[in-house]
């Protein structure tokens, strides 16, 4: 009777994965060590309507995994990741409110000798409030101390534990006495699983103006480079136009050479007090637009930089 209650727990297990698999695009592989099933409860409860979370043993999720790998080659790519003490959060919604929600579950934990510490953890300065009988704790830390009425006061900021350190069993009681619970823990993000893509969590911190950002500078270097060898470039062509135009310009200006447009710089070199005049008459009108005209300023400058309307 046993065996056939966990044969039968074990096939509705496969079949729920496998439903959730094909059901939902995209999901988060999470690991869950220190949370504690009050918590996962409080999460479950967060995402409903907005994912699901399924937990489980790791052998029975890679099973589960390349036995429906025939219609989705894609989730092989799951399985290196699954190790440890992880799960799944499937979802249809964006990702990037999903980890909100996640992340916004996270409890404050106390300092627990022997566990590994997932951040740096500073003590501040501070009156401990703690009678002078307590002061070898401090010691023993090299944490410096003096006693002000009555009760021990720490004189600077200490960095107690360093990330990735294991704390130790001093570190932990004396976080206790100051009642300081420094680690948060919660469901913690490893990789992202999105249409048979599999990406770190951090990329979902990259925005459009970056990469917009990253485009631009790569579109600059090959201008730059294009233009350093002589090869021209989509990119570096509207440059070599405007330089181009720049040298016939200093051509005319320093020969009878003339076209059309030449000739209003012509007219100003032959006349240099038109530069006066043009700039004493526009300076108020600039200052009465500067604000509303920055988009516009921008786009001129831009039209400078490549030589055009120089002098229109």
């Amino acid at each position: 009777m046993v065996k056939e209650d966990k044969s039968t727990w074990k096939a509705g297990y496969f079949s729920k994965i496998i439903n959730l698999l094909d059901e939902y695009p995209r999901c988060f592989l999470v690991g869950a060590d220190n949370v504690g099933s009050k918590q996962m409860q409080q999460i479950r409860i967060a995402l409903r309507g907005h994912g699901v979370v399924l937990m489980g043993k790791n052998t029975m999720m890679r099973k589960a995994i390349r036995g429906h790998m025939e219609n989705n080659p894609a989730l092989e790519k799951l399985l290196p990741h699954i190790k440890g003490n992880v799960g799944f959060v499937f979802t249809k919604g964006e990702l990037t409110d999903i980890r909100t929600i996640i992340d916004d579950n996270k409890v404050a934990a106390p300092a627990k000798a022997g566990a590994l510490a997932p951040l740096d953890v500073t003590v501040p300065g501070q009156n401990t409030g703690l009678g002078p009988e307590k002061t070898s704790f401090f010691q023993a830390l090299a944490i410096p101390t003096k006693i002000s009425k009555g009760t021990i006061e720490i004189l600077n900021d200490v960095k107690l534990i360093k990330a990735g350190d294991k704390v130790g069993a001093s570190e932990a009681t004396l976080l206790n006495m100051l009642k300081i619970s420094p680690f948060k823990y919660g469901l913690l993000i490893q990789q992202v699983y999105d249409s048979g893509t599999i990406f770190d969590p951090a990329i979902l911190d990259v925005t459009d103006e970056d990469l917009r950002g990253r485009f631009m500078q790569g579109v600059t270097n090959i201008a730059s480079i294009s233009l350093a060898i002589g090869y021209p470039t989509i990119a570096s062509v509207p440059h070599s136009i405007a330089n181009g135009f720049r040298n016939l310009l200093a051509v005319a200006a320093e020969t009878e050479i003339t076209f059309k447009e030449a000739e209003t710089m012509k007219e100003y070199l032959a006349d240099p007090s038109k530069f006066a005049a043009v700039a004493s008459a526009a300076a108020p009108a600039a200052e009465e637009t500067k604000e509303a005209a920055k988009p516009e300023s921008e786009s001129e400058e831009e039209d400078d930089d490549m030589g055009f309307g120089l002098f229109d």
